[in-house]
């Protein structure tokens, strides 16, 4: 079908990552462990080129591979998701340097990066975040007033290696993977008018508090908790959302590319009903420079919103991935199946039923590319489209595949059949980036706001 006028090219891509989500990455996955970080799939989809494009295509082709890899193995369509979660606010405000030194790995698979805004009591309501930053006074040089005391390697209690990589800027230790276990998959984040185990190489860490300026750059130090993040405590590196003024609602938020190495972090997975890696983050004092802040200070809020205002739509497309396959299902399903002297199809009220599924679905479809395709032409009302696009398309796909269990029976409810895979899969997304009451309060918010802009223009 050419919805919303895809092209042939367009069309036949879509038709090989089908092809190669069944052949190459669903066993793969299968492999993989539920609640863990599955770095032989994310290798995979980096050696398959996915992952860079990530950072190279627009909004229409992430929502076009999202559908196509969700059809046929969800576990891959959300890893390659959470790769460029993690890595967007990198790639699209970090430095340089912070882009040169993490997005080669993100792209070529070997570095799990992760979006960590959520906290225990900031989900929807995001830009109340209290993940305090507290800032450091300016660094002075040794011997001056206020600097602190030299550290010699044989002072009990410190980590030499650790302090000097912090301190000098050389380039960190790789964490050790496969430690830990484990959504911002499940991350809730609200919309303002800007506008989710031990942490490998972190556990047990009894390392000293590193000096947290470098060159003369201001520091902070974070304390607090972030909770529900997807891939952690597993992940390389974070976004982190933190406050550097209190009391500022979103405009006092900054966003910090952390290490998950740095001294102070930790992180303990949670046993969720999605079968990717969640986990909660535990912040010590985590210290950070200038040199770990992406864009601005106080203007975190904004990296999250662009960030989120790309990958809304794409996870409507994730939404319809399932839904269309949940319908292909039932469609083969009511053709095979004899009940009631004839095959299941023949009973109006099941092709009445399986209609409705596929209206439902195709409307989804298209709103998702409409929402992605204004995102590439950087359309005003990119936010609200955005907002109905994950709206529709995550509650008619939690529509969709509970239709289609109900028209399978009781087999759909075994355990390793593809409706009971999805029917745990498909809840999630009606919660995570923006629960679908968030998504109903910016669709208001944005069509109040343009009718004021509209009211207060002179008339003739």
């Amino acid at each position: 079908m050419t919805a919303f006028s895809l092209d042939p090219a367009q069309l036949t891509w879509c038709a090989e990552l089908r092809a190669l989500a069944a052949e190459r990455l669903r066993p793969l996955a299968e492999k993989g462990e539920p609640g863990r970080v599955d770095r032989a799939l994310v290798a995979e989809l980096g050696a398959l080129g996915l992952i860079s494009r990530l950072f190279t295509s627009g909004a229409l082709d992430l929502c076009l591979m999202r559908e196509s890899l969700a059809h046929a193995c969800t576990e891959a369509e959300t890893a390659l998701a959470l790769q460029g979660l993690g890595a967007h606010p990198v790639y699209a405000h970090g430095t340089d340097a912070q882009r040169d030194r993490w997005l080669p790995a993100v792209a070529a698979g070997t570095a799990v990066p992760a979006f960590a805004l959520s906290e225990p009591e900031a989900g929807s309501d995001a830009a109340a975040l209290t993940l305090a930053a507290a800032p450091l006074a300016p660094r002075h040089g040794p011997g001056e007033r206020g600097s602190p005391p030299e550290r010699t390697g044989s002072e009990e209690g410190t980590s030499p290696s650790a302090e000097s990589v912090w301190a000098t800027g050389a380039e960190p230790p790789r964490p050790a993977t496969g430690s830990g276990s484990g959504m911002d998959a499940v991350t809730p984040a609200a919309e303002d008018d800007g506008t989710g185990g031990p942490v490998p190489g972190a556990a047990g860490s009894a390392a000293p508090r590193p000096v947290a300026e470098r060159d003369g750059a201001a520091g902070w130090r974070l304390t607090g908790e972030k909770c529900w993040i997807s891939n952690a405590p597993e992940a390389d590196f974070y976004t982190v959302f933190a406050r550097t003024t209190p009391g500022a609602g979103a405009r006092g938020v900054t966003a910090f590319l952390v290490p998950a190495d740095r001294p102070g972090l930790t992180g303990t997975p949670l046993d969720m009903l999605s079968p990717h890696p969640v986990g909660a983050l535990a912040f010590d004092a985590v210290p950070v420079t200038a040199d770990d802040v992406l864009g601005e200070p106080d203007r975190g809020f904004r990296v999250a919103m662009d960030t989120l205002n790309l990958f809304r739509p794409s996870v409507g497309a994730f939404a319809v991935g399932m839904a269309q396959a949940a319908l292909d299902a039932t469609v083969a399903h009511t053709t095979a199946r004899d009940a009631f002297g004839g095959k299941l199809r023949d009973l109006q009220t099941v092709a009445h039923e399986v209609a409705e599924m596929a209206l439902r679905t195709e409307t989804a479809r298209l709103m998702v590319y409409a929402a992605a395709t204004a995102y590439d032409q950087s359309a005003a009302d990119v936010p609200r489209r955005a907002a109905m696009a994950k709206l529709l398309a995550t509650e008619t796909a939690q529509y969709v595949v509970d239709r289609a269990v109900q028209l399978h029976g009781a087999r759909a409810l075994r355990r390793g059949h593809l409706l009971e895979h999805l029917y745990r899969e498909v809840r999630a997304p009606r919660v995570y980036e923006g629960a679908s009451e968030v998504q109903r309060g910016i669709i208001a918010k944005e069509l109040y706001r343009a009718h004021d802009a509209t009211d207060k223009e002179p008339r003739p």
